[in-house]
């Protein structure tokens, strides 16, 4: 398998250096477990695909706890064919629709229940592609019900969903979606997604 994220944090600030340098260290326990490169228009973080999404929370977090508007732009694959296995990517247990729908359900709703809560209040939106044969409307539904019954649920979107609340338990809704649902283990899924906290247009 190979699994990683294509990652931009905008922070809405004259100090936006500072604050992405800053911001940066906290993948600092990750980068053991990662392969990362940077270049000017993002970041790419290639490992397994359980911890992208702790990483790109860890990230995003350390970015906008300072009351900053912020917003986090990905891009996240795992199983795509035009990339060749990696053994950096081996996932930590197993991945994708390899037992039945409704158990994968609940072992989601589990997981996020289960998230450590940061403090940090977002708003994200995605949209999740399986890719190749099978199924797929059947994946997007049940991974659909599960959002629904996932706490952070705010609404469906015009081509994607939008999820609201603690960065904690949303980012791991998005690492469950992705993980838990689309394909089996080898077969490629994609998400792009936007995460946004601090906007003055929820406050006004």
């Amino acid at each position: 398998m190979y699994s990683g994220a294509q990652v931009a944090l905008y922070p809405m600030s004259d100090d936006f250096v500072g604050v992405i340098l800053g911001a940066l260290s906290a993948l600092d326990p990750y980068r053991p477990k990662f392969q990362i490169e940077t270049d000017d228009l993002s970041t790419l973080i290639v490992g397994p695909p359980e911890l992208l999404f702790p990483a790109m929370r860890d990230l995003f977090v350390a970015a906008s706890s300072g009351g900053i508007h912020c917003v986090l732009s990905a891009t996240v694959s795992r199983g795509c064919p035009g990339h060749p296995d990696d053994d950096i990517c081996t996932p930590l247990g197993s991945v994708g629709s390899v037992s039945p729908l409704p158990e994968r359900i609940i072992s989601a709703k589990q997981a996020v229940a289960e998230a450590a809560v940061t403090g940090q209040d977002v708003a994200a939106h995605f949209s999740l592609y399986p890719l190749g044969e099978g199924q797929h409307m059947d994946e997007i539904y049940g991974c659909i019900d599960f959002l629904k019954e996932s706490g952070v649920f705010d609404r469906p979107k015009n081509f994607c969903t939008k999820l609201r609340g603690d960065a904690g338990p949303v980012f791991a809704t998005l690492s469950e979606a992705f993980l838990r649902f689309g394909a089996p283990e080898e077969g490629h899924v994609a998400m792009d997604m936007k995460i946004s906290a601090n906007s003055p247009s929820r406050a006004a």
